[in-house]
């Protein structure tokens, strides 16, 4: 196994990043040292263990049930852990499920290759304009109790919403804490229906309400708590900086992205069309992919600056449907990888998939944890006046010929197509 210190160290296939650990347990708040790491080659190889130890939660792999559909009743909830889901975070439930009203039809897919409505080409885009859990607080706490019961020592966490209203978000947090879930992700992020009551988004998107209801929360939490984000925000390190200031133990992002998924070129209305409406709802798949790690890039580079010191964790949400996605997450420095989408479309079983994936990868490289790898390809991310800077020095160095073309005046009409490929990385 890598053996642990609290050195930076560069060497094979990482460099390495230290980033946080335990902070708090069910049994009440508890601080530890964090410990940094540095990997050392094994002297004989063995098999990856997906493991990972997060806020002093021990899961069997990093892959998480995001919250959503995959998550809202007891039967599905018990099949993720029969599949073997490292954690799951069930539906996010508030107080008064009496104020949330679902629509049918409530699902819009996009697939590559053809307009909307087509029913050839791989699905790359799903939206929902669903809203949370519309089951009774109480019916919801009481599958969380049989669920702990059963699965003792697998990871629950309770998805959490309220109103601006304290005594509310204190409220809930004692009933659902005396459920005995694990840990609790706080839904800032909604970005349908919920903001018009100053839930969801709407917090997610005001800083002031962020440092406001997570000091409310924290105050009052006893478990680990996470603040889930919206990427419909300009900056996401902005309300995630706060969070983890406010006393989170940790930050998830992406939920999905604010979006209209089209508008069907027979009937003239837009979907998904629900008597002849629609309104704008969340986009995931895979192709909000590369957003979730651009945004999950910038909340890890200001952890690393800014909480480098403290027991703090990231979970990488967006687009996950193989190993490989996952990898990606974890390679920018997420502790964990939600899946919620991925599951509506491929069902429980995915997990088997993620994690043999996840393990292929892991032995192509050498590695043998998660944490030998987590961070390890964040460094590599700069300015592009830094790109120019060291493209010239290392041409200077080398003395070699750059592929490509070397100014705008260098582009012709007839090699136009040639020309661009010549200047693409990843071929």
């Amino acid at each position: 196994m890598a053996s642990l210190s609290s050195a930076h160290v560069r060497g094979g296939n990482s460099s390495l990043l230290e980033f946080p650990k335990l902070r708090r347990s069910n049994y009440g708040r508890t601080s530890v040292s964090r410990v940094g790491f540095r990997v050392f080659a094994s002297q004989a190889k063995q098999e990856p263990d997906l493991s990972v130890t997060v806020n002093g939660l021990h899961m069997p792999n990093p892959f998480v049930i995001g919250s959503g559909p995959p998550g809202t009743n007891y039967t599905v909830m018990k099949r993720a852990f029969d599949e073997g889901w490292g954690a799951v975070i069930a539906k996010t439930v508030s107080l008064d499920a009496s104020k949330v009203v679902n629509v049918t039809p409530r699902y819009a897919r996009l697939r590559a290759g053809g307009t909307n409505g087509s029913a050839k080409g791989e699905i790359i885009g799903w939206q929902n304009i669903e809203l949370i859990s519309d089951r009774p607080l109480e019916t919801m706490l009481k599958e969380f109790k049989q669920l702990k019961k059963e699965y003792p020592d697998r990871i629950l966490i309770a998805s959490i919403m309220e109103e601006y209203d304290r005594g509310a978000w204190e409220e809930l947090i004692d009933r659902v804490e005396e459920s005995g879930v694990d840990a609790l992700e706080l839904n800032f992020s909604c970005p349908h229906g919920m903001p018009e009551r100053r839930m969801g988004a709407a917090v997610g998107q005001d800083c002031a309400l962020v440092e406001e209801v997570c000091g409310w929360v924290n105050a009052k939490a006893t478990v680990p708590v996470w603040a889930k984000m919206t990427p419909n925000i300009t900056d996401i390190t902005q309300p995630a900086r706060i969070a983890l200031r406010t006393g989170c133990e940790g930050v998830a992002a992406i939920n999905t992205i604010m979006s209209v998924m089209g508008i069907n070129l027979t009937s003239l209305r837009p979907e998904p069309c629900v008597e002849g409406y629609s309104t704008p709802g969340g986009y995931s798949c895979k192709a909000v992919h590369p957003i979730a790690l651009g945004k999950v890039m910038n909340i890890a580079q200001m952890m690393k600056s800014e909480f480098a010191d403290k027991d703090c964790s990231l979970s990488g949400i967006g687009g996950v449907e193989t190993g490989g996605d996952a990898a990606e997450f974890i390679l920018l420095g997420a502790n964990t990888v939600q899946v919620c989408t991925g599951v509506m479309m491929h069902g429980y079983g995915l997990v088997k998939k993620l994690s043999k994936e996840l393990k292929d990868f892991m032995r192509k490289h050498n590695f043998t944890s998660i944490e030998d790898f987590r961070g390890v390809s964040l460094p590599y991310f700069t300015t592009h006046t830094d790109l120019v800077h060291r493209q010239r020095e290392a041409i200077k160095q080398r003395k070699a010929i750059r592929l490509g073309l070397q100014s705008d005046k260098d582009w012709t009409g007839d090699g136009f197509v040639e020309e661009t490929e010549s200047m693409v990385s990843n071929q």
